[in-house]
């Protein structure tokens, strides 16, 4: 990846005839009613833009969206990439470079997890306040990383205070039961064994998945103001622990999802 790979894709979007967009905003496993509130202007297929990657997932719809939500300009990645699809991290977080050098202001990430801490339940929301990284590397450990800036970058506040306190702010006032905690990204995909949950618990975690790390590490290079909320679809109670139930797992996101959509919509109103 190079400075000249970003501004082909830059140039390509700029001639599908995008506008400047003012946030980004990239979806998780299971949560893309959010385009249901976009009045979208242009959706691209991530795999007609030069240097971006292809979505391998289902659940992941591989486009990028352009349009307006609450009269505020958006640019929405419809589908991630992870490290478990084979993906390098410059790949799976090339988007969050691609969509800064358009132009957005702050980028807002959701995602699926696991509910490590047992007082938080499946269906219900998390503001990731902080994160630890068990995926083994980093997307700023490359040759030309520090043509993109700084490599040394602080992580003594990955997410974004102000907007995250606006977040617990609106969840407040719409009576939307909002945890706050610790998300712990690993490689997948296979979900965790027993040890590894009460491993998970020990060193702090409180919800546990298999993305967002690299892209947050990527936007605090940036200096892009980023937050995070995942949608906790299971529950991960090591002395009762369940064999996965996947069509549960979009049930529940399903679930939590209409409670999402309220938190980013009201919050784009304020910035």
């Amino acid at each position: 990846m190079t400075l000249e790979h970003i501004q082909e894709s830059v140039n390509f979007i700029h001639k599908q005839g995008i506008t400047i967009p003012e946030t980004g905003i990239i979806l998780g496993t299971g949560l893309a009613k959010l385009v249901d509130e976009i009045d979208i202007q242009r959706v691209i297929n991530y795999e007609d833009i030069p240097h971006f990657v292809t979505a391998t997932l289902e659940s992941h719809a591989g486009k990028l969206i352009f349009g307006t939500i609450e009269d505020k300009n958006v640019v929405v990645m419809s589908g991630r990439f992870h490290a478990y699809e084979g993906y390098s991290f410059n790949e799976i977080t090339y988007g969050v470079r691609v969509m800064q050098a358009l132009g957005i202001e702050q980028l807002l990430i959701t995602n699926a997890a696991g509910a490590v801490n047992l007082g938080f339940n499946k269906g219900e929301l998390m503001l990731i306040d902080d994160h630890i990284n068990l995926q083994g590397g980093s997307p700023l450990a490359f040759k030309n990383a520090k043509d993109f800036g700084n490599i040394f970058v602080d992580m003594s506040a990955p997410y974004h205070k102000n907007l995250n306190t606006k977040i617990e702010e609106i969840a407040h006032i719409n009576n939307i039961n909002l945890h706050k905690g610790v998300y712990a990204s690993v490689v997948g995909p296979q979900l965790e064994t027993r040890a590894e949950y009460r491993y998970l618990k020990t060193i702090g975690a409180d919800a546990v998945g298999m993305s967002t790390v690299p892209e947050v590490i990527v936007a605090n290079q940036l200096a892009l103001p980023c937050v995070a909320i995942s949608v906790l679809t299971d529950e991960c109670d090591p002395d009762n622990l369940k064999p996965i139930n996947i069509p549960e797992i979009f049930e529940m996101a399903a679930k939590a999802e209409p409670q999402l959509t309220i938190l980013f919509k009201e919050l784009l109103k304020t910035l």
